[in-house]
């Protein structure tokens, strides 16, 4: 990738919602190019003689679809979610045939989400009670969202630093599993809904007193301008990063 002509661009998940959106985004921006598009059942093959690779498919298929991409040396931007940390050993793993390559995982491109995990990850340490509510539409695939896993992990990680115990929970009988998932300790519920994009909530309490943080994406082009960060970034970022917020100077 060079700093004197424009970066070549594939999208993998050029079909989709997301996807879509950001072959728009990439042809828009002077100094993009968007070179393939691809999409389930196609043959990636060179990739289109791409730079960079924006892989939005769908949890089953981006370790596949990313790996290929690593063997061919091309530096990949995902956001599709799904991520645990045995793929993403595996990810390592084959960045160590080739350490030059970047790999960017992000469980959201819109700027105003990263900062709302930042912002709940500096609040977890000062309140006893945290609960993180997602919303989306009912098209999404997998739940709990990316963002929500990530917060819930950002904000666990911090409680445990802080010393804090358990969020307090009297519930004992919860059959229909209405107390939601547990990741890293902390409750996180979806919801799907008609109308909805992209939305999350984290809530704070203590004795007397509760904080709010919450993101609304209301259009996909909230997280283009994202996107195209972790594009201009990716080359410059080798092995795996996940979080926008390491491009950002947030980390």
């Amino acid at each position: 990738m060079t700093t004197n002509a424009r970066i070549k661009v594939a999208v993998i998940g050029a079909a989709g919602r997301m996807g879509s959106t950001v072959c728009r985004a990439v042809t828009a921006a002077p100094d993009l190019e968007l070179v393939g598009t691809f999409d389930l059942g196609d043959d990636l093959g060179d990739l289109a003689g791409a730079d960079a690779v924006v892989e939005f498919s769908v949890p089953g298929a981006a370790l596949a679809n990313v790996r290929h991409c690593i063997e061919r040396g091309i530096h990949v931007v995902v956001g599709t979610t799904g991520w645990d940390a045995a793929k993403l050993a595996e990810l390592r793993d084959a960045l160590t045939a080739h350490p030059g390559v970047g790999v960017l995982i992000a469980p959201n491109f819109a700027i105003g989400a990263i900062l709302m995990m930042r912002f709940a990850e500096q609040a977890a340490r000062f309140y006893e009670s945290v609960e993180v509510i997602e919303l989306h539409h009912p098209g999404k695939v997998d739940a709990p969202s990316g963002t929500a896993a990530r917060t819930a992990s950002l904000i666990g990680a911090a409680r445990e630093a802080a010393g804090l115990g358990a969020v307090p929970d009297a519930t004992t009988l919860d059959p229909e599993g209405a107390r939601g998932a547990r990741v890293d300790g902390i409750p996180v519920h979806a919801v799907r809904l008609r109308g909805l994009v992209a939305h999350q909530e984290v809530l704070f309490g203590t004795e007397g007193e509760q904080l709010t943080i919450r993101h609304d994406s209301f259009d996909r082009v909230s997280f283009m301008p994202g996107v195209l960060a972790g594009i201009r970034g990716v080359a410059a970022h080798p092995g795996v990063t996940v979080g926008l917020e390491h491009y950002l100077g947030l980390d």
